[in-house]
């Protein structure tokens, strides 16, 4: 968890620079407080607190939820969006929980590993969500376990069962309502047995009512991922697929991402550059690092294997981003012509590309911001889930509602 004083600069939007000027300290001895060497100065402390903004109270009718395996609080901003209060958060990464209360100003701190916290200590909530971790259950991470002789899915002692901390906590709260999200290969992995379990769990053992839908978010941004929803009611409600309206596949092309580099928008830190806002030089790719990309892609192509980059135009659609994207950019490599070695899309393109605004905070480095993207959800895909979920929470929690007022 984010130490006190880091949780509330950041809210203050106060960079340790900022800070150190306004208390008369050295850079040095603030990020040593921030590391939890030493004990701040209580002033240091009053005055943050006097800054730092806090989220307003739920509106009257609204619900509560939870953000579990928040990451960067992608699948939050679309029950943000419909009315919801968030009372609870939990994300074990430091760099994370870095960009989510920069980009959140709640009134409640950031927790970190969920399996250490017991259920009494979370806040009572209509609406549990949860990105829980996939490694285990997706392609690569399979791969990875294997290759390791480790096991996976629910044998994996360390993330496979992570399933469980949310079910121990739907079975003490029961709340209204529930979102899931994992990678699709959750459907086939252990030959469907995995999910299997997951689905029985949620409906014999918790009673919920479930619902899964496999859902590309190339309907709403130019990028082929595919994530599985599962969605759960406490009570019988008139929830169906049917009523979910996607945008036609491909309507949107990377175009709509990337960086136009003709001055219509402001250059921004070291993304881009000067009057035209010009794409930094050292997003491309070294003539060494492009001749190993375009070696490595031949050896396979001559081995029958389809392993490669991917070279993409604006008017492309590009692969999945993944978590790896920082080592060398290979799975979206934009094109600069024939004469120039193509480039890394910006940290600000993988945040446009997944849906995030241009007004989300990026405050870690580019390896980190490139992980959280690629680990994050598309933005857009919860946000309508969120609008179809709406009404069917709305209708379990308002009768809770009356009755707490009475």
């Amino acid at each position: 968890m984010l130490n006190e004083l880091a949780a509330l600069r950041i809210r203050a939007g106060l960079s340790v620079e900022d800070f150190a000027l306004m208390t008369g300290c050295s850079i040095l001895q603030v990020r040593c407080w921030e590391a939890g060497e030493g004990k701040p100065r209580q002033a240091a402390i009053n005055l943050l607190r006097s800054m730092a903004a806090v989220a307003p109270a739920p509106a009257p009718g609204g619900f509560t939820f939870i953000d579990l395996f928040a990451g960067i609080g992608g699948i939050r901003k679309g029950f943000d969006a419909i009315g919801g209060h968030c009372v609870f958060t939990s994300e074990w990464n430091k760099y994370a929980q870095q960009t989510y209360a920069d980009n959140f100003r709640d009134n409640h701190p950031l927790h970190g590993d969920i399996t250490t916290i017991a259920t009494d200590e979370i806040p009572d909530f209509d609406v549990l969500l949860a990105g829980f971790p996939c490694q285990p259950f997706s392609i690569a991470g399979v791969s990875k376990k294997n290759s390791l002789g480790r096991q996976h899915g629910f044998l994996d002692e360390t993330q496979g069962t992570l399933f469980f901390d949310v079910a121990r906590i739907l079975k003490t709260h029961r709340p209204a309502a529930f979102l899931l999200e994992n990678v699709k290969n959750l459907t086939s992995h252990d030959r469907g047995r995995t999910f299997q379990v997951i689905l029985k769990t949620l409906t014999d053992e918790l009673g919920y009512k479930v619902w899964s839908k496999v859902i590309d978010a190339q309907h709403f941004v130019p990028q082929h991922r595919e994530r599985i929803v599962i969605v759960g009611f406490r009570e019988d409600v008139p929830f169906t697929w049917d009523d979910l309206v996607l945008p036609p596949k491909g309507s949107v092309r990377l175009r709509s991402i990337l960086h136009p580099e003709n001055g219509s928008e402001k250059a921004e830190a070291h993304y881009t550059l000067g009057a035209n806002a010009v794409v930094n030089g050292k997003y491309t790719l070294t003539d060494k690092l492009w001749q190993y990309l375009q070696g490595y892609a031949d050896k396979h192509k001559a081995a029958g294997n389809g392993f490669g980059f991917g070279l993409v135009t604006p008017d492309d659609i590009a692969r999945t981003l993944s978590a790896r994207y920082y080592k060398d950019g290979s799975e979206i490599l934009v094109s600069q012509g024939r004469s120039a070695n193509p480039r890394r899309l910006t940290p600000r393109e993988c945040a446009r590309l997944m849906g995030y605004g241009d007004d989300f905070r990026i405050p870690v480095s580019d390896t980190q911001a490139y992980k959280q993207f690629g680990n994050s959800v598309a933005v857009p895909v919860f946000g309508a889930v969120a609008r179809l979920m709406q009404p069917h929470i709305e209708a379990l929690v308002r009768p809770t509602r009356r009755r707490e007022a009475a």
